[in-house]
């Protein structure tokens, strides 16, 4: 019986989980629901759009609902929220406020009887196993986590709520020094400032003030304040013509010893992505495949991928994995 899967949101996000979901033959995309009239929401695929108040009462026929909204304001309220009516997945990835995210779904979901997995995408998500895995296999080592050159979705819309602000795009850059150091095994210790440098293309609403805003930006904490950051404002068909698209991607490098002599080991997991929503909304599709699994086995609460198994993030037999796998 294939997965009944609902997507709240459909901004970019929301569309590469719908390109995630329908590619997947195990899965079926029951709706999106959006805050918008849904007349005025067009899908690829032709998926219905429906309110998001039906959601409300918990009566929507889903296995699971996937969380597409951002970080800075919309899933602190909505995965508690939705956790406590329906299985979720979301991509919180705002990396200091995790905790506390985490323990707000698990006193929802664990009420309802649901499964709520936080954080999901590739980081946190697949760079987190990548750092959990080293770390594990090389203890005493150091791990280092670089992002870019990419545009970031949760940055860029953290901007985009800024007020007299139309539309921005924020693209993540490694210091490159930095990284051949690492890359090199040096191991060095680098500040948050010394590891990237953060880009802001910003197109301005009519009127406002340019100087207020790039203040905000370069001050927000968890997103700017902590990095060298230069604010380019721009029309928007500059950013129509010159930053329409998505790409992102990273390293994970961790430097370990092994032995009484110390023999040195480099591990990398490293991600280039045409589109950064369709590749996370790919994971989001592959975490919510493993929710259903572990909600029909009675688990309850919320979730990182660290409690997730790999097998079940796979729409194969045990069987199948084993043999061409393993």
């Amino acid at each position: 019986m294939a997965v009944k899967v609902g997507i709240l949101g459909y901004g970019n996000l929301g569309r590469g989980v719908e390109a995630a979901v329908t590619r997947a033959e195990d899965l079926e995309l029951v709706a999106v629901y959006s805050r918008r009239d849904p007349a005025s929401v067009k899908t690829v695929t032709g998926v219905p759009v429906k309110s998001a108040s039906l959601l409300e009462g918990g009566a929507e026929d889903l296995d699971v609902l996937i969380l597409c909204g951002g970080s800075a304001t919309d899933l602190p309220e909505m995965t508690p929220k939705y956790a406590a009516l329906y299985n979720v997945v979301d991509s919180f990835d705002t990396h200091a406020r995790i905790p506390e995210h985490f323990a707000a779904v698990d006193e929802a979901a664990k009420k309802a009887g649901k499964v709520g997995l936080i954080s999901c995408g590739w980081d946190p998500g697949l760079f987190s196993l990548s750092r959990l895995y080293a770390h594990s296999v090389l203890p005493g080592g150091k791990d280092y986590t670089f992002w870019g050159r990419g545009v970031s979705q949760g940055h860029s819309d953290a901007i985009r709520r800024i007020e007299g602000v139309e539309d921005a795009r924020q693209y993540t850059v490694p210091v490159p020094e930095a990284l051949e150091k690492v890359r090199a095994g040096e191991n060095p210790e680098l500040t948050t400032r010394q590891k990237h440098t953060r880009e802001c293309y910003v197109v301005a609403k009519e009127g406002a003030d340019k100087a207020r805003i790039e203040e905000e930006i370069k001050t927000m904490p968890n997103y700017f304040a902590d990095y060298d950051t230069t604010v380019h404002f721009i029309s928007a068909q500059e950013l129509k013509e010159q930053h329409a698209g998505l790409p992102h991607g990273g390293s994970v490098i961790y430097s370990g010893e092994t032995g009484t002599e110390g023999k040195k080991h480099v591990i990398e997991y490293r991600l280039q992505l045409d589109s950064n929503p369709e590749f996370t909304g790919s994971v989001l599709t592959a975490y919510a495949r493993a929710v259903a699994r572990l909600s029909r086995e009675g688990g309850a609460g919320a979730k990182t991928v660290f409690d997730i198994a790999p097998a079940y993030l796979s729409p194969v037999s045990g069987e199948e994995l084993r043999a061409h796998f393993l």
